[in-house]
């Protein structure tokens, strides 16, 4: 099976994690996909193979050279985002792309422009595969999966090129922050890995967002609006009046770079009760621990000029920035650095706007940066990945191992 028949047979799962279950993994069709992965490692011959009861699947391809090497592993993540159902995806191949506009869907006039979607010309000649316009792709993360298995068999039908002992983990809920949380770091026993999650070809990240939730529930008082004067407290223009105390121009919409945010990601309410909910990111830990802050104050503030008891807030951190444990470690990113090179792949570091398994992992005892997987656009209808960008991110992970072994 070559590269892109395993990717386009890994999208034909629907994998959608959910925030609302409780459970892990949080959807059953996460574990049926972690149960094919575990028959094709088995036919494969790899060893170790592992899969929990919460859908974590480790394997190993055994080191062919004699001499003691460091265990390298490979991640990625199994589940596709909540934000767009992965149910019966159908992909099509767009061959020798020529910069025009490609119709995901003639019926409802769904177009992948570049116009909107400049990306797209940096993939002119090439080949994509994309959407019907009516699903995600899910080459978040399948394509860093597809890769992942794709290079270890190079590697079998390759034993000249000789490697250590790697190690590969295939985990779920990566999507709702969850990814990491019962990974046994023991367990998988390597002294660095790789997370194959990211986005255009050539991006390396060892730095993330450090990441809160907050969830603020406000109380107001109902009563008969002909009667209401000096009686009524209507939640929902308390929470309004949170909402308009915040900077208005520190939200995802107007930020780029190192710049972090405030993102409201759901208001509800009534009369009686309103609940408010944010993510809260910044890349420094300092301005991190600052937007928490003011978060309390506003609360209190709130609870100052409407009654005591107006408004609760639940403040819950997520993850950190990964770079304070991946500085110390640094020959990971150089053996990153001199693989996309000798793949013919110009490294681009950055920081992810958002966070990975990996960032979760390395505070667990786990050094983890990010490797480019291909695709573009994640999470919605417009997701896309070119061939030729998995073929390069699977040549990154052989020569990982080829470096590491040298």
């Amino acid at each position: 099976m070559s590269l892109v028949e395993r990717f386009l047979k890994y999208v034909s799962f629907d994998t959608q994690s959910s925030e609302e279950t409780g459970l892990t993994p949080s959807t059953p069709g996460q574990m049926t996909f972690a149960e094919y992965l575990k028959s094709e490692l088995e036919s494969l011959g790899l060893e170790e193979i592992s899969l929990d009861e919460n859908g974590y699947l480790f394997a190993t391809l055994p080191a062919n050279v004699d001499k003691e090497l460091p265990v390298v592993g490979f991640i990625a993540h199994m589940d596709t985002s909540p934000d767009m159902s992965g149910k019966d995806v159908k992909p099509r191949t767009v061959t020798n792309y020529d910069g025009t506009d490609i119709v995901l869907c003639t019926e409802e006039n769904i177009v992948l422009s570049p116009s909107r979607f400049p990306e797209l010309l940096d993939h002119k000649g090439e080949d994509l595969i994309v959407t019907d316009g009516k699903t995600l792709l899910g080459a978040d993360d399948k394509a860093g999966i597809a890769e992942i298995v794709s290079a270890v068999v190079y590697l079998q039908q390759h034993p000249e090129i000789k490697h250590g002992k790697i190690r590969i983990g295939f985990n779920p809920d990566e999507e709702i922050g969850l990814g990491a949380h019962k990974f046994d770091v023991e367990k998988f026993g390597c002294d660095w890995a790789y997370t194959m999650d990211g986005g255009e070809v050539g991006e390396l990240e060892f730095e993330n967002f450090n990441a809160a939730s907050a969830k603020i529930v406000f109380k107001g008082r109902n009563v008969h609006p002909g009667y209401a004067k000096n009686k009524m407290l209507n939640s929902l223009h308390v929470a309004n009046r949170f909402i308009s105390l915040l900077p208005e121009n520190e939200t995802p919409e107007h930020t780029e770079g190192y710049e972090g945010f405030y993102h409201l990601i759901g208001m509800n309410g009534e009369v009686e009760q309103t609940t408010v909910s944010y993510i809260i990111r910044d890349h420094d830990r300092a301005r991190f621990e600052q937007r928490k802050q003011r978060m309390e104050r506003l609360t209190a503030f709130i609870n100052a000029e409407y009654g005591e008891g107006t408004a609760a807030l639940e403040l819950h951190d997520q993850y950190y920035n990964m770079r304070e444990k991946i500085e110390p470690v640094m020959h990971v990113i150089d053996i990153a650095f001199e693989a996309m090179k000798a793949a013919g792949v110009e490294p681009h570091v950055k920081a992810i706007r958002g966070g990975t398994d990996g960032a979760q992992l390395s505070f667990k005892g786990l050094p983890c940066p990010n490797i480019f997987a291909g695709g573009l656009n994640f999470h919605g209808r417009f997701e896309f990945v070119p061939i030729q960008s998995m073929e390069k991110a699977m040549n990154v992970i052989v020569k990982i191992a080829e470096i590491v072994a040298k």
